[in-house]
């Protein structure tokens, strides 16, 4: 299951949304608080609410899948914050104004991005954690088949219960329906 590039680099870049609201704040000018560099904050910004939009619209658009019966589950929610690594950057000395610093940034996430890109991780996403999705460790039946993956859903599930999961990669889901055993 191949990944769409751009869609992927959308995603990925939203990830980094509160980054950019921290990068805004640290070039504030003390006085008057606005912005040292306005237009690389403006760009800055207005890339990230765009990316943000494309995140919504992604997971919107993902469709309900198929039904299957969870027979396990483990709740991994913690990897979501493994995207913060990059948040260090933001105890540093950073100048908007400085183009070197924004090239050596824009190399370091070019990085990160290539990696969740090749692991097909990129909905592994720490703003989806923040607006309530969690990203579990489960194995389940599809027919009469047995599988594992990790299912990233909005909705809390258990043993027993049947989600409608939609493959994203190769063990990476999405869940869009839980209809939960009583």
């Amino acid at each position: 299951m191949k990944l769409r590039f751009w869609p992927s680099l959308l995603i990925f870049a939203s990830s980094y949304f509160p980054l950019a609201l921290v990068v805004i704040i640290k070039d504030l000018d003390p006085g008057t608080f606005w912005p040292q560099h306005p237009k690389m904050a403006l760009a800055i910004i207005v890339s990230a609410l765009l990316c943000m939009l494309a995140l919504y619209v992604t997971v919107r658009s993902i469709p309900p899948g198929l039904p299957v019966l969870v027979t396990r589950v483990s709740n991994k929610s913690g990897e979501l914050v493994a995207y913060t690594l990059p948040y260090m950057i933001s105890f540093y000395r950073f100048d908007l104004g400085d183009w070197r610093t924004l090239l050596c940034l824009l190399l370091f996430l070019g990085m990160m991005f290539a990696l969740s890109y090749r692991t097909r991780n990129i909905l592994v996403n720490p703003v989806l954690g923040l607006v309530g999705y969690g990203l579990y460790d489960v194995q389940f039946k599809e027919g009469a088949r047995d599988r594992q993956g990790l299912l990233l859903s909005r909705q809390e599930f258990r043993v027993g219960d049947r989600c409608h999961v939609t493959r994203l990669s190769n063990f990476l889901y999405f869940v869009k329906k839980v209809e939960v055993d009583e």
